[in-house]
Parts: structure tokens; sequence; C-alpha cells
């Protein structure tokens, strides 16, 4: 996710729902966090050919025994982008939290519809968002993120993912997982490796739906945060509205230093907006075997289809070596169900 909290058109949505080309389309009734990684098939969304091969030999060889190319268990991290990467960024879930936490805020304070940033939220006032930029969005995320307990907080992020919809759909948003990935994430801890979630989305946010959706305890989420402050006569956290650590670009590896402390062995981003690139540079200077993967949204059938101008994550990813993953040629299907 490349400064997908702030910069990602959230006046977009403001104005009715999503894209009709983002299609979610369901099919065997499986549980998408139960595939079993150690059957003869660990990745069965995943088409035959040379990627599915590339991963299935990759962690094959890191994880047998007395080879030079073995990887010791307590080395074997995974990291991984979490919007476009392991669920649909289309559309953010995030902007989808920031405006039904403007409605409960509204709600119980009338008062704050005449105010900005929660006054151009009611009235789906684009243009506020245009001419106000990054600053009128961090506003936006600041206002509703932050001012209130932890507890508080992630009780509003399981109140609303329980609820919530795809705009324009009756799908719900747990729906917009990659089936595939949720495989991948099972076949690699099945074998071993502890699985990051890597986010330029908020932590607090993921870290709420994390080990329901992906299998992933809230420890292992690391993203962009706001600075902290205890309050000793509640003894509680509080979070502020000024950012701690905006977690994209050449922001990840420093997260990643920080929070896990070691280079990632195999790291996962997508083709978008150029943030992952510098995760997917610091896990290829691993001292042991790495692999480096990038989606790529090239479905406009089953997904959406968007690219980056520059192209840059593509042409990186043929000059470093990194494996691409087509979302049209790889997956035989795309969301959970």
């Amino acid at each position: 996710m490349s400064k997908k909290i702030v910069i990602l058109p959230l006046f977009l949505l403001l104005l009715v729902s999503c894209k009709k080309t983002d299609t979610i389309t369901t099919a065997n009734p499986e549980d998408s966090t139960a595939v079993v990684a150690t059957n003869s098939d660990p990745l069965p969304n995943w088409n035959a050919g040379v990627l599915k091969t590339d991963i299935i030999a990759y962690v094959e060889k890191v994880t047998k025994e007395g080879t030079p190319d073995f990887i010791p268990v307590e080395s074997r991290i995974a990291t991984f982008d979490n919007d476009g990467t392991l669920w649909s960024e289309k559309p953010l879930p995030q902007e989808l939290f920031a405006f039904y936490q403007v409605e409960k805020m509204v709600k119980a304070n009338p008062e704050l519809a005449k105010k900005q940033p929660y006054k151009a939220v009611v009235e789906k006032d684009k243009a506020y968002f245009e001419k106000g930029g990054m600053k009128a969005i961090l506003d936006l995320v600041g206002a509703t993120h932050t001012g209130m307990t932890e507890d508080e907080f992630e009780a509003s992020i399981k109140a609303f993912f329980a609820e919530a919809k795809v705009p324009g759909k009756n799908v719900p948003l747990k729906q917009i997982r990659y089936q595939p990935q949720l495989e991948l994430l099972n076949y690699l801890r099945a074998n071993g490796f502890k699985t990051f979630i890597v986010s330029g989305g908020t932590v607090e946010v993921i870290r709420g739906i994390s080990a329901d959706f992906y299998g992933i305890p809230k420890e292992q989420v690391v993203g962009t945060s706001f600075k902290y402050k205890y309050d000793p006569k509640k003894n509680m956290i509080i979070r502020e509205s000024d950012l701690s650590h905006f977690d994209d670009k050449e922001g990840k590896p420093v997260a990643i230093q920080l929070h896990i402390g070691q280079r990632p062995v195999f790291a996962c981003g997508n083709e978008g907006a150029e943030g992952d690139l510098a995760m997917l540079k610091f896990s290829q200077g691993n001292k042991y075997p790495s692999f480096q993967l990038i989606v790529n949204h090239n479905d406009s059938i089953r997904e959406s289809y968007y690219q980056e101008k520059s192209n840059l994550s593509l042409s990186t990813a043929a000059q470093n070596k990194y494996h691409v993953m087509s979302m049209k040629d790889d997956w035989k299907k795309v969301f959970a169900d």
C-alpha cells in the first residue's frame, strides 16, 4: 500500500460507492482460513504454472535440513502488505471505516456536522477534499482514528467490520480477501514461517481484524501509527492526532527493523503505487535465500485493472528478478467466500 491511508481519493467514495468494475464473485463455500496447507496441493486456487512451482520449490528448498539453503525456523520471516495484496483496495476499507466513524460521531454530537472535516463527509463535498489535498484527508483520519482509548477504538473496528458491506453490493467486507493469498499464508505457516502484515494502513485498524481475517495475531501487524500517551488517572493509552510513523515506501524497512528486528526472507507487495519496493529490496538483502512477490492487478473482470503510470514496480521486478503474480493468469479464484 502506498500512501493509501492519505493519498487515495477518499472523495470518490463520498459521491456514491465503488466503481462498477470492482466485481466480487464467490464459488465454493469453503472456509477460506481453514485450507489445509499440507495436502497434495497446498495452493489449490493457484493455477499450475511457473510461479506456483517456484513458490513450492522455494519453501521445500529452505525447509530441508542439512542443505546449504536451509533457513532456521527463527529466521523464516514473511511480510505481506495488506491493501491490494491480501484484500482488495477498491474500495479501501479504511476509507469506509472513516466515514462510518463520522456517521457515528455526528449522531452522538450533531454539532460536528457543522465543522470540517465532518461537514464535508456528511454533505458528500468532493471539492473540499480535492482542494484540501493531503492535509484535509489527514485531518479526517486523525479526527476519526484518535482521541480515544485503544479499547474504544478496537470496539469500533469490530463493530464496523461485523456489519459493513461493500458499497453497491450485498457482500460483507470480509469477502474482499484474496483466497489464493490466504492459502499462501497458511502454506508458509505450515512450513515454519512467521507471517507479518506490514501495511501503510493504520496499525490499529488492521490489528482489529488480522486474527479473524488472516490468522495473524495483532502483535504481528506493523503499520502506520499515531503518537500515544499514557493517562495515569485512567491507566489507559490514548492515541493522539499526530503521526508517529508513516509505514510506506522507505518507511517499511524501518518499521520492520523496529518491530520485527530482522529482514524477511519472504516479502509480498503489490503493483499500484510503488509503496512496497523498499520492503522487497530489504528482503532481497537477506543472508538467506529470499523470495519477493508482487501482485499485478491486471484482471478487470474479476477484480480491477490498474497500473502505475511509471511502471516502476513491474520494471523493478524485472530488473531485480522479483516474482510477479498475474491476477488474471495465476489465480483460479480471486475472492474468498
